[in-house]
């Protein structure tokens, strides 16, 4: 047990991102009926939508389970009114201000984590009171940090700069990665990419498999005069890049985006026209696994990573 697994009462410190289209209520009770925490991603969601993910997701699992609340998401108080509701008792919070919810969320017993790009949100998280961050690395797939920095430079500098539990994310996928990151200073990982290709994602099977496909250098970080996103390239981010180049202004490549092209190519499957949000570690993945079988995969390399450390000798 450590720091994670008691926070969460959950078996292993691993938690699943809550990824906009394909985090619905089957792969977090997957998630969470594996040992993990899983969170239901609430930033794709109507309200009502979000009301029948966490009541189907009750049914699904016993284990701890909760919701991703980005705080930029324009119904974002009608989001906070079913999480009180339904009593929701762990909420990651991202996109936005960790003060403007915290205290409320804890007023009710909820347990909070904020998601982080550098040292500055960190140590705002705990002025905010936070019960844990997550620090997400450049490597990551979808809203990323303006600064780039990567999951190696970053968890060091908050784990010096904090007493708090500590999350990675971001470039992590796999047992060996896992402990990586727990070497730097995590807790615990939080793991979006692996799981947005499992049987139970909600996203499309045409982006599974573009998943499945991508190589290094297959995602790019770009848009970064509107948000910073990474992306799998296809028609839509070679546009993207043509209108940058030309040097397009924030009004152009907003009207570019429109409305729905996530939903457009993670939801309904548009690989050519629709924005594919992935992270780095999509080069890694070879095939479209249970959720199950994935946690058993990575716990076992945990293991065994573990156990070839004991045999350098240096």
């Amino acid at each position: 047990m450590n720091r994670i697994t008691e926070l969460f009462k959950i078996k292993y410190p691993i938690i699943q991102g809550g990824m906009i289209w394909c985090s619905g209520w089957e792969l977090a009770s997957a998630v969470s009926n594996a040992g993990g925490l899983g969170l239901i991603g609430s930033g794709s969601m109507y309200p009502d939508v979000l009301k029948e993910h966490i009541q189907k997701c009750k049914k699904a699992t016993t284990k701890a389970f909760g919701v991703n609340l980005p705080l930029l998401y324009p119904q974002v108080d009608d989001h906070l009114n079913i999480i009180l509701e339904e009593g929701i008792k762990i909420v990651f919070t991202s996109a936005g201000n960790p003060k403007k919810y915290t205290s409320l969320l804890k007023e009710h017993g909820i347990t909070v984590v904020h998601v982080v790009a550098n040292k500055k949100f960190a140590l705002k998280c705990v002025e905010a009171g936070v019960d844990a961050i997550v620090a997400e690395g450049f490597e990551a797939g979808g809203h990323n940090g303006f600064e780039e920095t990567t999951t190696m430079a970053l968890i060091p500098q908050i784990r010096k700069a904090i007493e708090i539990p500590l999350i990675a994310a971001g470039g992590i996928g796999s047992g060996e990665t896992m402990l990586a990151a727990m070497v730097l200073g995590a807790d615990g990982v939080q793991i979006g990419s692996r799981f947005a290709a499992s049987v139970e994602s909600s996203a499309h099977d045409n982006f599974k498999h573009q998943i499945v496909e991508a190589m290094d250098g297959s995602t790019k970080l770009t848009l970064k005069q509107l948000v910073p996103v990474r992306l799998i390239r296809n028609k839509f981010l070679n546009e993207v890049e043509e209108a940058e180049l030309r040097g397009a202004s924030r009004e152009e490549l907003t009207e570019l985006l429109g409305h729905g092209r996530a939903k457009l190519g993670m939801f309904e499957g548009d690989i050519n026209e629709g924005e594919l949000e992935i992270g780095q570690i999509s080069a890694t993945i070879e095939e479209i696994l249970p959720v199950e079988k994935i946690m058993k995969t990575i716990v076992q390399d945990y293991k065994r990573a573990i156990e070839h450390l004991y045999k350098l000798d240096i």
